[in-house]
């Protein structure tokens, strides 16, 4: 079996791994760098077989457009439905590649190769992580996954019942020089929104993504303990609509003290893709609420959102102070890649007297003693270090590691 990183031995995000035998060729993720450093990857030259997408976030999907459309590219149905979401409401059509289905822990064939899709905890819905067997070796490949979220339980179901006579760990390495002190839990990020926004006089806004459902849930349980409603726009709307499928716990738009704000260019869009939103279209304006209505009692919203809506920021803290509550990695409002997700603006925030910025988040990624226990579980006769900026640091941690690079050659 061949393996060669593309992209991602050394940088977080952007991670494309290959993985043949001598008549099948596969590709795990094809995701959008993240760094601007990063070097360009001809994906048009790459002929896999098939690609393997393990979570919907554009830095591990975000390529597979520049794909020949005849590659099959799989993932869970649900990732798809997101990202083809995501593309309509921005007006970029739905995905022309040919998309297959996977469902957790059910085995399926790809050429020489056969794969087991394991469900793990991360801040996106419908994560991954993957068994690959060929020719009498078993890889297996973490994705993106934590040990402290809401579904933790998935960590645990891999470690205590592992896989077993794994010849290659492909393991991400996010947070190998990073901490998660400060919220190291997600019942710690709830109680900080709560406390920001018991006693607010004025509106609060948090910035975290629409795929973390975590922070969705644990923004409503906030809100339900200070008596405050829950205001979503219409993607994390949309988000919410499709886990209905899978979970009647999770909040949706019918659930009292949720409001849907829809802005113009939303409402455009689903009139022009009715097949696509289904009656959803109809159901959410049940459910909308009004900017005048927000401007009449403002104390009594948390409007969640992806992005930061600065018009709207701006035109509430010109009465009085708002509180914006920022949910994602800090590191986006720093460095070479601050106008990742638009934080430049977000990040001027920090300094404006009419703005309380508060800082609410826990990491989505696995600390270094979770992926001490996930390597320990697992016990790889080869760990390969991804997903990290800081590879030479495995050494410190765990045992039998084989830091490579990218576009080096290596066979097991």
């Amino acid at each position: 079996m061949k393996i060669t990183i593309h992209r991602g031995a050394n940088e977080i995000g952007g991670t494309c791994i290959q993985i043949s035998t001598e008549q099948t060729t596969i590709l795990l993720d094809l995701g959008l760098p993240l760094s601007k450093n990063s070097k360009e990857l001809d994906v048009a030259a790459l002929t896999p077989d098939a690609v393997l997408i393990s979570h919907p976030h554009q830095d591990h999907f975000g390529l597979i457009e520049a794909l020949d459309q005849n590659i099959p590219v799989y993932m869970g149905e649900l990732s798809k439905n997101l990202i083809n979401a995501t593309r309509m409401l921005l007006g970029n059509g739905l995905l022309k590649n040919e998309l297959r289905h996977f469902k957790a822990w059910q085995p399926f064939a790809i050429g020489d190769f056969i794969i087991t899709p394991y469900l793990v905890d991360h801040s996106a819905v419908d994560s991954y992580a993957f068994l690959i067997e060929a020719e009498g070796k078993r890889v297996f490949y973490s994705g993106d996954f934590r040990a402290h979220g809401r579904k933790s339980v998935l960590f645990d179901t891999i470690t205590k019942n592992p896989p077993k006579d794994i010849d290659l760990l492909f393991m991400e390495g996010t947070m190998i020089q990073r901490c998660n002190d400060d919220f190291p839990t997600e019942a710690a990020v709830e109680k900080k929104i709560y406390e920001t926004i018991k006693g607010q006089e004025n509106i609060t806004f948090l910035i975290s993504s629409s795929q973390n459902i975590d922070r969705i849930v644990s923004a409503f349980r906030a809100c339900k303990r200070a008596g405050k409603t829950l205001v979503l726009d219409i993607y994390t709307a949309w988000v919410l609509e499709q886990l209905k499928l899978i979970s009647k716990n999770i909040p949706a738009m019918e659930w009292e003290q949720i409001k849907v704000k829809l802005s113009f260019g939303q409402h455009e869009k689903l009139k022009k893709n009715r097949d696509f939103f289904g009656d959803f279209r109809q159901r959410v304006y049940q459910h909308k609420i009004s900017k005048e209505e927000m401007q009449a009692n403002p104390a009594e919203y948390l409007f969640f959102s992806k992005m930061s809506h600065y018009k709207t920021i701006n035109l509430h803290k010109k009465i009085k102070p708002v509180s914006v509550i920022y949910s994602q990695w800090l590191g986006y409002l720093s460095g070479s890649d601050s106008d990742y997700y638009g934080s430049e603006a977000i990040a001027g925030y920090q300094n404006d007297p009419q703005v309380n910025f508060v800082y609410a988040h826990t990491s989505g990624h696995a600390t270094v003693e979770d992926l001490q226990t996930f390597a320990a579980a697992l016990n790889p006769k080869i760990l390969v270090p991804v997903h990290t900026e800081h590879g030479n640091l495995f050494n410190d941690f765990f045992e039998n590691v084989i830091q490579l690079s990218d576009n080096f050659e290596f066979m097991i």
